[in-house]
Parts: structure tokens; sequence; C-alpha cells
């Protein structure tokens, strides 16, 4: 029992921390994207590549030279690339029901508005990947081949931001020196898991970054939703564990299918945090 009392103080804790910096952004942060994405829209713009043949050659050359280096490390980029996948990331944060769920909260709006931008713009922009558009002999490719005309934005970068975005304000530094070092760090290993996208020659650079400004923007923006709606507050709620067990393990068995056909160690973690995530769920469950 006293563990179970340690485990809820320190789980109030983290939550309290979460709530508390997520109430101390102000919509000035959207400032930051929206002046990347305009950057590269007047950079397009005075290229004249407001267009698909042009949006392509204009990158050819980066495209080329950061799929060469980055396929010397296929295994890396194989398995880097998987977080990209919204099962896989959003399975690794499931331990954050118990412990942060005003993470979740926030969280699971922007989850669903990245999808919706990720499939409105994709549709709106129908640009060729990699495969479609280039001779798929002048560069590498890592696993699937994907041949259609969805690259712009990259979903996988989106997804990798989102969660990445959610997760830095979340647990942000109260002295500016660390938090300069806390923003740094989690901007770089997103941009490293984005780039395996281009690694594994799926998509063009610039369809990775503005695939990582959306998910930016998505992350913020379901953050600013949830403290101004109280829709997701079922989250925490012990009634509703058994529905959230039940979803964790629809998401256990999905993943253990994905090792069983590809033994990789990304999977392999995912599957650690779920086991993890679905005891704890249900420790909390019969003690509450």
């Amino acid at each position: 029992m006293d563990n179970f009392a340690n485990h809820m103080r320190q789980s109030y804790k983290m939550n309290t921390r979460v709530i508390e910096n997520y109430s101390e952004l102000k919509y000035s942060v959207f400032l930051f994207p929206s002046i990347l994405l305009l950057t590269i829209f007047l950079y397009l713009y005075a290229q004249h590549s407001l267009n698909i043949n042009g949006y392509i050659n204009i990158q050819k050359e980066g495209f080329y030279f950061l799929n060469s280096q980055l396929a010397q490390f296929p295994n890396a980029m194989y398995n880097l690339t998987q977080f990209g996948d919204a099962l896989i990331f959003l399975s690794l944060l499931s331990v954050f029901i118990i412990y942060a769920p005003e993470l979740w909260k926030a969280l699971i709006p922007a989850s669903l508005l990245s999808m919706i931008l990720s499939s409105t713009l994709k549709n709106l922009f129908t640009v060729p990947r990699p495969a479609a558009a280039l001779d798929t002999q002048t560069f590498f490719i890592i696993g699937e081949v994907l041949p259609g005309h969805s690259s712009l934005p990259s979903g996988h970068s989106i997804t990798i931001f989102t969660t990445l975005t959610i997760l830095m304000f979340a647990f942000m530094p109260q002295k500016l020196i660390l938090r300069f070092l806390w923003i740094f760090f989690f901007l770089t290993i997103g941009m490293i898991l984005a780039l395996t996208r281009v690694g594994v020659g799926a998509h063009f650079p610039l369809d990775v970054i503005i695939g990582s400004i959306v998910g930016y923007f998505s992350a913020l923006a379901g953050i600013f939703i949830s403290r101004k709606y109280s829709v997701w507050t079922w989250v925490e709620k012990n009634r509703f564990f058994p529905v959230l067990l039940l979803m964790l393990l629809v998401c256990f068995v999905l993943i253990l299918i994905k090792m069983i056909k590809d033994p990789i160690p990304v999977y392999g973690l995912t599957i650690a945090a779920l086991f993890f995530s679905i005891y704890t769920i249900t420790d909390a469950y019969f003690k509450k």
C-alpha cells in the first residue's frame, strides 16, 4: 500500500509539472513555425518552384546527397524511421497515461489534427515520391518501395514532431540555459528521426522539413485545445481504464505481428513499453 501511495504521489507531481508548463505557453509560440513556413514559401516562389516539377528539381541534388550519406547506415535508418509510425510512437508514450495524463489530453487532439493535416495536404499537393519521380537506380531505397504521389508533407515527420513537441513542452526545465539545451536536444533528435525518411528514399528534404513544421504546429494546437476544452478528461478516470487496456492490448498484438514478420529492435522496445503500461494501468485500476 505504501508503494502505491508513493506511486500516486510521483504521478501527481509529474502531472502537475506538465499542467504548469502547458499553462505557461502563449499564442506567440505559433510565430516560429509560421515564419518558417512563410520562408519556405517565399524561397520556392523566388525560385519559380511553386509547382511539382520545380519543387522536385530544386532539391534533387540535396536529396541525392543526403540519401547517399544516410543510406550508409541501413540498419539504423530502417529502425529509426519506424518512430514515425504513429502506432509505434504513441505506444511508447502510453506509460504517461498513468504518470502524466495531462500530456495525453494534449496528445490526443494533436495526433488527430496531425492526421487530418497530413491526409489533407498530401491529397492537395499530390507530389510524387522519389521512387515515382526519379530513376530508382540513381538512389538508395531501404525497406519498402513507395511509388505513390503523397510525398508532401512527410507523414512520418509530422508524427515525430507532434509527439516530440508535446514531450518537449511537457517537461520543459525552468532555468533558461537548461531550456535552450532541452529545446536543442529535442529538435536535434526530431530532425535525425525525420531525415531517415530521406535516408530510406521515401521523401524529399523539403517534405521532411515541412512535415516537421506541421507536426510542431499540430502539437501546439493540441496543447491549446486541451487547455480550453475538457473533452479528454476521461483518460485519467479509473472507470475508463478497461477501455484503455483493451486499446493497448490491440496495439500490443499489432506490434507483435510486426515483430514476428520483421524482428527489429524498435519493435521489441515498443513491446516492452506496452507491457509496462498495461501492467501499471492494471495495477492502478485494481488498487484505486
